[in-house]
């Protein structure tokens, strides 16, 4: 499944999750239960860039043990001209906060991108 995130760092941040219940990245998963994932986290990353303006696309699976166990990708754009101080680990760090959007323009974005998923998915067959 993919969603936009609940606490976004930036426009169109979205994370991809399997189904089932899994807590380890790699181990939990066959290969090709793996690649079929990697599939879906390329075709999602493919619609955010083609809808969402992005100098670079952040793809990570972040979470802990200790919290939130449930295996899940993040994928998050960064947009044009941030400075490269701000860029990578710092764009991400939580100390930033998180951004707020209006309900109208986050449903606006999100058919936005089932639209560009659903192209994407049609031409990778």
């Amino acid at each position: 499944m993919a969603f936009l995130a609940k606490y976004p760092v930036a426009l169109g941040h979205v994370l991809v999750a399997p189904i089932e219940h899994r807590e380890h990245v790699v181990n939990d998963f066959s290969w090709t239960d793996y690649a079929r994932l990697q599939r879906v986290v390329h075709a999602v990353g493919n619609a955010l860039v083609a809808t969402v303006p992005t100098e670079r696309l952040y793809v990570s699976s972040l979470g802990s043990q200790q919290g939130n166990r449930h295996v899940h990708w993040h994928l998050v754009p960064l947009p044009p001209g941030v400075p490269f101080e701000e860029q990578q680990m710092a764009f991400l760090a939580e100390s930033r906060g998180w951004l707020r959007f209006e309900p109208t323009e986050l449903e606006a974005l999100a058919e936005k991108l089932r639209a560009a998923l659903r192209h994407r998915l049609t031409d990778d067959r």
